[in-house]
């Protein structure tokens, strides 16, 4: 689910805040399977953070 950072910025606040929590929900997911050596993609977890911080970055914006 890879989001680029124009579409989040045209995305309401409250749009975004709910992106956000359903990723650290994946992001944490995703850390689990890890450590359980069940994840089948390793760069899930690196693309997961990237998304996070897109979205955190986005708001931050905003919030100036």
């Amino acid at each position: 689910m890879t989001v680029k950072a124009n579409q989040l910025r045209e995305m309401s606040k409250d749009e975004l805040a709910q992106t956000l929590e359903d990723l650290e929900k994946r992001l944490f997911e995703l850390r689990s399977q890890a450590v359980t050596e069940k994840l089948e993609n390793s760069k899930a977890i690196v693309n997961a953070r990237r998304e996070v911080a897109r979205i955190k970055t986005v708001l931050n914006e905003r919030a100036e």
